[in-house]
């Protein structure tokens, strides 16, 4: 499917230049074949990398990185190519959001995380020393381009990584979606057919969630689940956990707060954990990760209003809960949270 980019890029991004961001590991194990293809289609590019792992993430390298394209000349008829995964995607979205007050960009996912959720839906951001993706902008790609066969090289972990997201969006949206994840032999396997389709599913999810709602005013706060006390889990690990796997433990804690709270009946923890313990992702809290220090972070959430603490909890699977003001989020008590990280180790 990359062989098919130029076609692509003509038809959906063209541009006299294209900046290629891709972290030093993509760019090492692809970027050659990437710029081969780019040239051989009559395209001029340039490869710009950056040091991998979500730590990089940061104003720095987004300053690094814009002034590259500047001192390489590249103007407004120029585009980005996010190609890598969703550190990748973030931080090269923010670079077209900015450069020169916004330039196109594609997304070329290469984890199974990017292509079945960060690459869709336009959010792009750095992670500042308060939290994660504190900074950033709204910026949709004209493309995004998820070829399967990227995958072949992917770590088992970085799949099982990716399918805490596929999890995510069976439960938030689609219980029969959710249904097709029971088995993960095939997935951890890397049945390239079973992935593929595993993209497409998800994509769809995400994709109705928010075409109905592009800036999180309402309904695509859903997206969040797992993500409140994911993110925290995150950069308290000093990001040691992938991001999926402190999802998954965000999802665990998350669905134990909507029994806790009676937004949720028994038996969705129970549902939730089980699944992900299939793909074996963590499914509790490391005894390292103190309640205390987690749950200042948490107060540090996009998400939190007039200082009080909101998120996104399924009443069932398929089903999210909605506040009396119908609002997709809940209004959870310091102490409840508490509780339900406490119970969770």
């Amino acid at each position: 499917m990359v062989a098919q980019l130029p076609a692509l890029l003509r038809q959906r991004c063209p541009a006299h230049r294209y900046a290629v961001i891709a972290d030093h590991h993509v760019a090492e194990l692809h970027g050659a074949r990437l710029m081969n293809v780019l040239k051989d289609g009559g395209l001029e590019a340039q490869l710009l990398p950056f040091p991998s792992g979500e730590w990089n993430k940061t104003r720095d390298q987004w300053s690094l990185l814009s002034d590259a394209m500047l001192a390489a000349g590249m103007g407004r008829d120029a585009a980005v190519i996010a190609f890598g995964g969703g550190v990748a995607g973030d931080l090269a979205g923010f670079v077209a959001a900015t450069y020169l007050r916004g330039i196109p960009f594609v997304q070329i996912p290469t984890t199974l995380l990017a292509m079945i959720d960060a690459s869709v839906g336009g959010k792009t951001g750095l992670d500042v020393p308060a939290g994660k993706n504190l900074v950033g902008a709204f910026h949709q790609p004209r493309l995004v381009l998820a070829d399967v066969d990227l995958l072949a090289t992917l770590p088992r972990a970085h799949i099982a990584a990716g399918m805490a997201e596929a999890i995510k969006h069976g439960i938030i949206r689609d219980r029969g979606y959710l249904a097709t994840l029971d088995d993960a032999a095939p997935c951890l396997a890397r049945d390239l057919d079973r992935l593929d389709a595993v993209v497409m599913g998800s994509v769809a999810i995400k994709a109705s969630v928010v075409s109905a709602d592009e800036r999180e005013a309402g309904v695509r706060a859903i997206l969040n689940y797992g993500h409140t006390v994911g993110h925290a889990v995150e950069a308290l690990s000093g990001f040691d956990l992938l991001h999926g796997e402190a999802v998954a433990i965000g999802m665990v804690v998350e669905a134990r707060l909507a029994e806790l709270s009676g937004v949720a009946s028994p038996g969705l923890l129970s549902r939730v954990s089980d699944l992900l313990a299939r793909y074996a992702l963590p499914v509790a809290l490391p005894e390292s990760l103190g309640s205390d220090a987690l749950l200042e972070l948490m107060q540090r959430d996009k998400k939190v209003r007039a200082a009080q603490l909101r998120l996104a909890l399924p009443c069932e699977p398929g089903l999210m809960a909605q506040s009396g003001d119908g609002a997709w989020t809940v209004e959870v008590s310091p102490q409840l949270m508490r509780q339900a990280l406490d119970s969770s180790r």
